[in-house]
């Protein structure tokens, strides 16, 4: 039995999502042409779910991210959180982004977990210090409490990132690539804590990737988006994969299945792809 399979559509009785993305199509400008990254793309994230969005570059997966984070208002459809409509930022929805520098460098490493909870008023400076070591023990950098970003490596760095985003205990984290820029060694250990710290935490992850195989390892589920504009050609399971079921029969042959749905044109979306519109 194929260990990834088609989810169907819900229920009348299943439980209402956390997020809900619901018909979205985003667009953005350039100097030239508004073009739409997204189009009409429904997907539904739970409690505890490790949803990845995973697509081929250019696809509108982490203009997706970045809506849902509150930053972007799409033209069509609707996101919501907890029922609400996601209208900006806000400390529910917490962004780990791709690169290592999202560390003030004047901060100790301390600090820079501790900052956001003071200026979102999330807790006063005594217990804020208290939760950033929370934290930052369940990252293993406990030791590097006082230390600058500059001393720390690249995985180091996103450890801390990973910190200072649950320390704001947020009702989802989104991570936008956050391990595309390591080396391999560097990038399945920061996987393993990842999936460590889930299995402590059960916080609630939306992670985009481009790569099949960290989609299959992080993800208990995954939206597979077409090119450009994205549309959702598929979604499946993918929770009983691990790290340990990288080279094994079933893993390969999802992983082929995956690369099938991402590129071969034999699998229909809801709409064949727009161009990119001038603008008047």
């Amino acid at each position: 039995m194929n260990k990834v399979s088609s989810l169907k559509m819900p229920a009348s009785d299943t439980p209402t999502p956390l997020l809900d993305v619901d018909g979205v199509s985003l667009e953005y400008r350039t100097p030239k042409r508004l073009v739409r990254a997204t189009h009409r793309v429904s997907f539904a994230v739970h409690e505890a779910d490790r949803f990845v969005l995973l697509g081929a570059s250019g696809c509108g997966k982490s203009t997706l991210l970045k809506a849902a984070a509150g930053f972007i208002q799409p033209v069509e459809g609707e996101i919501r959180l907890d029922g609400q409509r996601v209208a900006r930022p806000g400390p529910d929805r917490i962004v780990v982004f791709q690169e290592f520098d999202q560390l003030p460098p004047w901060k100790t490493v301390k600090e820079n977990v501790i900052f956001p909870l003071l200026a979102s008023r999330t807790l006063g400076r005594r217990e804020a210090a208290e939760r950033a070591l929370h934290y930052l023990d369940k990252v293993g950098l406990s030791r590097f409490a006082d230390a600058y970003p500059h001393t720390l490596s690249g995985g180091m760095k996103q450890r801390v990132a990973i910190a200072r985003a649950l320390a704001m205990q947020p009702r989802i984290l989104l991570m936008d690539e956050p391990f595309a820029a390591l080396d391999a060694l560097t990038r399945r250990k920061m996987q393993e804590e990842l999936l460590a710290l889930w299995e402590e935490v059960r916080f609630t992850l939306l992670f985009v990737t481009h790569s099949i195989e960290e989609a299959l390892i992080v993800g208990n589920r995954i939206g597979i988006l077409s090119p450009h504009p994205g549309r959702v050609r598929a979604e499946i399971n993918s929770h009983e994969f691990s790290l340990q079921s990288q080279g094994g029969t079933e893993f390969q042959l999802a992983t082929q299945r995956i690369h099938r749905l991402l590129f071969d044109e034999e699998y229909p979306v809801s709409r064949q792809a727009e161009p990119a519109r001038k603008i008047a």
